[in-house]
């Protein structure tokens, strides 16, 4: 388990440097598609989903909630299924997963605000959020190493010019 600190520009930074995301969104739909064919079934979806836990217990985290019933299982995994599934084809491929992860961690940007946030994130396996955070503190370091390598060369210049 890490720790980040993150606001919502973080994460829509990341969103927007086209081959970072595209490239983590690929990784991860890469480690869903089970039978490596190219497209995520409903049964690969839905045990990523079911990984989340989101649905454990009497409603989750500390809820006296009953838990909900199978069939309202079904229907929410069979909902956030058909979002991804945006042609309608009973699978879903790289571009249409592209896409919704692209939508969501906008959603979760927009959701975060301009205040900074400590988010506990899990590094095991793997987290966007976590990715976000560590594509801003690249971004940050090649920034200092340019002002850095700017600052250099301007005393050498005025080393040479005495």
């Amino acid at each position: 388990m890490s720790v980040v600190i993150l606001d919502g520009s973080t994460v829509r930074a990341f969103v927007a440097d086209e081959s970072a995301f595209a490239a983590s969104v690929d990784a991860r739909f890469a480690a869903l598609d089970a039978n490596s064919d190219g497209v995520l079934s409903r049964a690969e979806l839905r045990r990523a989903l079911e990984s989340f836990r989101l649905l454990d217990g009497a409603g989750g985290f500390g809820s006296t909630d009953p838990a909900p019933l199978p069939a309202e299982v079904a229907a929410l995994y069979d909902a956030v299924f058909e979002q991804f599934d945006a042609d309608g084809s009973g699978a879903v491929d790289q571009d249409e997963f592209r896409g919704e992860m692209r939508r969501i961690m906008l959603a979760v940007a927009e959701g975060l605000g301009t205040q900074p946030l400590q988010v506990a994130v899990d590094d095991e396996g793997g987290s966007f959020l976590l990715e976000a955070a560590q594509h801003e503190e690249k971004a940050i370091a090649a920034k200092i190493d340019a002002e850095r390598s700017g600052k250099q060369a301007a005393e050498a210049d005025a080393d040479a010019a005495k």
